[in-house]
């Protein structure tokens, strides 16, 4: 539960200090859930759980375990992105570190979690499930997934500093990777 909960924090301070007031968007289910907010005003933590819904069924007959780690993972970090909405606006930086901060701060909270097996969002789960099969590493497909969706995103919204974002995703997508590539070696006493 500690791998949750500080992952699902650092995922609340990057999300509300360094993406939100600037309007950019993260990747899988919370950059939709950030598109949404923009366009309808709707609460990202509730459509984050919301929109898991459909990946952790998949899950659930999957991989019974990443199912229920996935679903307190998800809970627990749209419960975060509520609960530290008063971040929004704390920070008084340049765009460009906000950018570099939030990818940074997000990248950790994301890569402990999927370190641990554990999905924050469920573009993250089906990124988990797919590295499964697939032997690809969990980083590389959510960061193809997220680019995607930053792409689509710059169609609908139509606005170019979402092309921030992109560098949000990479520094995500990078720190995920380099967290979930290394195996921990146990020291043997001889």
């Amino acid at each position: 539960m500690a791998v949750i909960g500080f992952g699902s924090t650092m995922i609340g301070i990057g999300v509300n200090s360094f993406i939100v007031p600037f309007h950019l968007i993260n990747g899988g289910m919370f950059g939709i859930s950030l598109v949404l907010n923009y366009l309808w005003g709707l609460k990202i933590g509730l459509l984050l759980i919301l929109l898991n819904l459909p990946v952790y069924l998949l899950a659930f007959k999957s991989d019974p375990s990443y199912f229920y780690y996935g679903v307190i993972g998800a809970i627990t970090s749209g419960f975060m992105i509520e609960i530290l909405k008063p971040l929004n606006g704390i920070f008084h930086l340049p765009i460009i570190s906000s950018v570099i901060l939030g990818g940074i701060i997000i990248g950790l909270g994301i890569g402990v979690m999927l370190r641990n097996q554990i999905s924050p969002g469920g573009m993250d789960l089906l990124a988990l499930l797919l590295a499964k099969w697939s032997k690809i590493n969990v980083g590389v497909i959510a960061f193809a997934m997220d680019t995607l969706l930053i792409l689509s995103a710059l169609v609908l919204l139509q606005e170019a500093r979402l092309l921030y974002s992109l560098l949000i995703i990479a520094i995500v997508g990078l720190l995920v990777t380099f967290i979930t590539s290394f195996t921990i070696v146990e020291n043997e006493c001889l």
